[in-house]
């Protein structure tokens, strides 16, 4: 089983005067797990409707495979689609849940029992096929649903915030799960999620949206350490923050003012001189104690927060800024008390300034 490649080109999705999508472009590769990560609202299931022929784009195309899809029915189309709501049959055993889309299209009861029992195979859940659903645990009645819209055999599949209702340990745990289906079938899988962590740990590429536009489409490792605007970088993971203005460039760094002090950081793109920008460095970058040197300030600990693994620290400026820094739990952590006065440093190169407003979207071919 082979995915498609799935294709929108300039679709943009009006309902009166409110603009869902706008102007969204992307080439989800055969067999891409592809997920589509954004704030509630910001167009990403209206997309994956589009994509599912449920929703027609008021201007724009959508391709699969190299067809176009205009005017062809969901149930004409070569998807499946998986809702938060899972929408398994309670009165019928796990096979015939799995099956039930081969029924309707006439295959026999023998041939729907043995492609039920390879599928609960695929998704790991073999001898399980005469149990009914409330036999079955949350993760389990996932693997079913997906076992279900797989049976008719989809070139693509289209998931909408399928974990969302499961607790967060089994989130992680269904995380790999799904990735592990996804490896095995070789289907396309297109993902909706507003959690970074899913997709990050998910997702071959993802497409960060923010009020219907996409902002980056890149690697889960370039999404994270080279965001192209400030919301990219403030939606996924966590940053110190500091507002300021471009002083000067040196070298390949730029030299960026702030009422905390004059910071080298790394340019993003699209940045001019004297505008107003923001300089973004993740937690885990920022370093606590030490001597003062370039890219320091010494603050007050005002806040610790002890999370097993993780040691947070928020250190505050005489002028109110605060900065966070985060380590490892481990024998060589350091162990500052609130009121401690520190130096924050973190090196040029973990840092990055950038523009406040969106910027072209950008997306790796």
């Amino acid at each position: 089983m082979i995915g498609d490649n799935v294709a929108l080109d300039r679709i943009s999705i009006e309902f009166g005067n409110f603009q869902a999508a706008s102007d969204v472009s992307v080439d989800i590769r055969p067999g891409e797990f592809f997920s589509f990560l954004g704030p509630s609202g910001c167009g990403k299931t209206t997309i994956l409707r589009t994509i599912s022929g449920f929703q027609e784009p008021t201007r724009g195309t959508v391709e699969i495979g190299g067809r176009p899809m205009k005017g062809i029915s969901p149930n004409k189309r070569p998807t499946a689609l998986i809702f938060q709501n899972l929408a398994l049959f309670p009165l019928m055993p796990v096979w015939e849940n799995i099956a039930f889309g081969l029924r309707v299209r006439g295959m026999g009861k023998t041939e729907r029992r043995a492609r039920a029992e390879r599928l609960l195979d695929i998704v790991e859940m073999s001898g399980t096929g005469d149990k009914m659903v409330s036999q079955l645990s949350g993760g389990q009645r996932q693997r079913i649903a997906i076992a279900r819209a797989l049976a008719v055999e989809p070139k693509v599949m289209l998931l909408d915030e399928p974990l969302s209702a499961l607790d967060l340990k089994l989130r992680q745990h269904m995380r790999a799960e799904l990735r592990a289906i996804q490896e095995r079938t070789g289907v396309t899988f297109i993902y909706i999620t507003h959690d970074q962590g899913e997709a990050l740990a998910m997702s071959d590429r993802i497409g960060v949206m923010s009020r219907g536009r996409l902002q980056q489409v890149d690697s889960p490792e370039a999404i994270y350490n080279r965001p192209v605007n400030a919301f990219v970088a403030s939606f996924v993971g966590e940053n110190t923050i500091l507002d300021g203005r471009i002083a000067a460039e040196d070298g390949k760094f730029v030299r960026f003012d702030t009422t905390a002090g004059t910071f080298l950081a790394l340019p993003g793109p699209e940045l001019q001189e004297g505008a107003f920008s923001r300089l973004f460095v993740r937690p885990e970058h920022v370093r606590v104690g030490g001597e003062a040197a370039s890219n320091s300030v010494s603050a007050a600990i005002a806040k610790i927060v002890f999370e097993g693994n993780l040691i947070t620290v928020v250190g505050r400026t005489s002028h109110g800024t605060d900065l966070t820094a985060q380590f490892t739990n481990n024998s060589t952590s350091i162990r500052p008390k609130v009121g401690d006065h520190l130096n924050f440093s973190f090196d040029p190169a973990d840092a990055q300034v950038l523009a406040s407003e969106p910027v072209r979207t950008k997306e790796v071919a």
